[in-house]
């Protein structure tokens, strides 16, 4: 289903989320304070504008509230990135997702309003160490200490041929499978009898410990 994304602050964490989000055909409004970042993404954005989002009124003429979700990427303004934070959520943003660059400024974070937060590059370094120490866990992104959302990629001759009711990954490991990429495409309401065939790519959400369970299942 598409959904709606209003990210603010286009630095290398914001243009990567834009770009990411456009890929995966989803609508996208990117805003910057600066000219430049928001000239870069003028063609692939749905709508960008330059502005200034520490002013209230400039975020209640963006409808904040209307986007099913915000993303705060402005990590070298402590200041804006807090009054933008609060500012949407008093003007009744559904969800906000704020960037920060240390655990204090997480839980400030937090404290005016912020839904989720986020450590780019501290997930960048646990992200590749755990893509290091596995087989075939090819991205994920940890919704919580315990769960997670990943990508598998299906080698292991054992899961060829098998379908999802063969597989039975939520008894065995605790996962749900919500969308199976093959070569080019990907289905995203995948039926209990899809057949899984080699290099398929399996998105699934779970606990952490199951991902890490079917890595070590899955054949190297």
């Amino acid at each position: 289903m598409k959904k709606s994304f209003a990210v603010f602050g286009l630095g290398r964490f914001g243009e990567s989320v834009v770009r990411t989000l456009v890929e995966e055909h989803q609508d996208v409004l990117a805003v910057d304070i600066n000219e430049g970042p928001v000239n870069e993404l003028m063609d692939i954005a749905t709508q960008t504008m330059i502005a200034d989002t520490r002013d209230e009124e400039v975020l209640r003429d963006l409808n904040v509230d209307s986007f099913d979700y915000v993303i705060i990427g402005i990590g070298n303004n402590m200041e804006a990135s807090i009054l933008t934070t609060m500012l949407s959520k008093e003007l009744g943003a559904k969800k906000v997702i704020a960037k920060a660059e240390t655990s204090d400024q997480g839980r400030v974070l937090q404290r005016v309003g912020a839904d989720q937060v986020v450590f780019p590059e501290r997930d960048m370094g646990h992200g590749i160490v755990r893509k290091l120490l596995s087989n075939h866990i090819l991205n994920f992104i940890d919704l919580s200490d315990e769960y997670t959302l990943a990508a598998i990629e299906i080698t292991d001759p054992n899961f060829v041929d098998q379908n999802l009711i063969d597989l039975n990954l939520r008894e065995r490991f605790g996962l749900t499978v919500i969308a199976i990429k093959h070569g080019k495409s990907i289905n995203v309401a995948p039926q209990p009898t899809d057949m899984m065939a080699t290099d398929d790519v399996l998105t699934v959400v779970g606990p952490i410990k199951g991902v890490n369970a079917l890595d070590e299942a899955l054949k190297k």
